[in-house]
């Protein structure tokens, strides 16, 4: 039997109704019923009888169902007790617009992940950390950033850029020959503008200001319109769906990469955090940025250190 088992005879005898507490349990009816049979067989007594219109504890159920209660009591003080005794404490994660999509498997043998409610840029998201208000954020930082705020990176993830371009030609676009845009907004857009840029200055693209949000939804595309050229996508628009008069180009000469950090303070030593961090991060690779065509702007925690040759 499993202690799963046992929540669900609980829920079924204080209700006395599967559909009720297959609701409260928040599985589905079929699913409850048969795990109560599977019990029963465990048990090798009935927990309950029932007939289309009504369910009933059986004597057994009845005499059972106390002890039950007080074995998922103790299990429950168990569990927490546990948890003090690790220091384990709920790990709080900002993020920008991106999450792995993998990140509740990655996380299962660690240490309990609460994903903040509260999505902002990446500087803000980075400021939080360093002040305590989180302890883990994805976000897009430099080294000069993580050095000022006291933070470490790992990577985590990386966005090849494309452009979106008007007419029916899907063939590579140099850098050079894309628009990028600018928007007025530094506080919501700082982390983008910095990276725009710079991504302007060493390519040749074409820094096109702009102040109505327009990076991204439907004012990007109407951008690209009135432009009548490629324009590169901003990670935050990674995933949006294109309309039909608009086409997805790559961009070369260079390969245009945006990266994902999984930032901490430095000082961080609570185990469960770091084990937190290791699930999410192990493995992850270069992504392909190590690739020689690939720009990332100077500073950027995965390119070349100062100094040292792209």
């Amino acid at each position: 039997m499993e202690l799963r088992q046992l929540r669900y005879f609980v829920a079924v005898a204080e209700e006395l109704n599967f559909g009720r507490a297959a609701a409260r349990l928040l599985i589905a009816g079929p699913s409850l019923s048969q795990q109560i049979k599977a019990l029963e067989r465990d048990l090798g007594v009935a927990l309950f009888d029932r007939d289309r219109r009504s369910v009933a504890l059986t004597p057994a159920g009845t005499a059972l169902l106390p002890h039950v209660r007080s074995l998922l009591d103790r299990a429950d003080d168990l569990k927490l007790r546990a948890g003090r005794l690790a220091g384990s404490q709920p790990v709080r994660l900002g993020y920008v617009n991106w999450l792995p999509t993998d990140l509740a498997a990655r996380t299962a043998g660690a240490a309990r992940v609460n994903v903040d409610a509260w999505v902002a840029p990446s500087h803000t998201q980075a400021a939080r950390v360093a002040d305590g208000s989180l302890d883990l954020a994805v976000c897009w930082v430099r080294r000069e950033d993580l050095e000022r705020l006291g933070l470490t990176a790992r990577l985590i993830g990386a966005d090849r850029l494309y452009a979106v371009a008007p007419g029916s030609a899907t063939g590579p676009v140099r850098a050079q020959d894309t628009a990028v845009l600018l928007d007025g907004d530094a506080t919501s857009w700082s982390s983008w503008n910095d990276y725009a840029e710079e991504l302007a200055r060493d390519t040749g693209a074409v820094p096109e200001r702009i102040a109505d949000g327009g990076v991204t939804g439907p004012a990007f595309f109407d951008h690209v319109r009135r432009l009548g050229r490629p324009v590169l996508n901003s990670p935050k628009g990674q995933t949006a769906a294109l309309p039909p008069d608009l086409v997805h180009r790559p961009v070369v000469a260079p390969q245009v990469y945006w990266t994902w950090s999984l930032v901490r303070r430095a000082d961080e030593e609570r185990p469960g955090l770091l084990a937190v961090v290791d699930a999410l991060c192990d493995g992850v690779g270069d992504l392909g940025l190590r690739a020689p065509d690939v720009w990332l702007p100077a500073g950027d925690p995965y390119g070349p250190e100062p100094g040292e040759p792209s």
